[in-house]
């Protein structure tokens, strides 16, 4: 594995992070009216396009990170529905 290899992991890894601290704090409170549903649709789409283009380049950094991400992403997406 490369040093560009493992950046990139790395990178991915900290960026995905970000996401569990509102993943657990909705979980907690039960309360998701800040929380845009265009801006929800809007990173599940997103998301899932850079994902393809990870699969498409055979890209392990940029499929993991967006892996971690869609899954952090559906987790809000269904706490949004859930908990409206």
């Amino acid at each position: 594995m490369t040093a560009a290899s493992i950046l990139g992991l790395l990178a991915g890894t900290i960026t995905s992070i970000t996401f569990l601290p509102q993943v657990i704090r909705i979980w907690k409170t039960k309360s998701v009216k800040d929380i845009s549903m265009l801006m929800m649709i809007l990173l599940l789409v997103g998301t899932c396009c850079w994902l393809m283009y990870g699969i498409l380049m055979k890209d392990a950094a940029i499929i993991y990170t967006n892996v971690m991400v869609l899954t952090m992403s559906v987790i809000m997406f269904w706490f949004k529905l859930k908990y409206k």
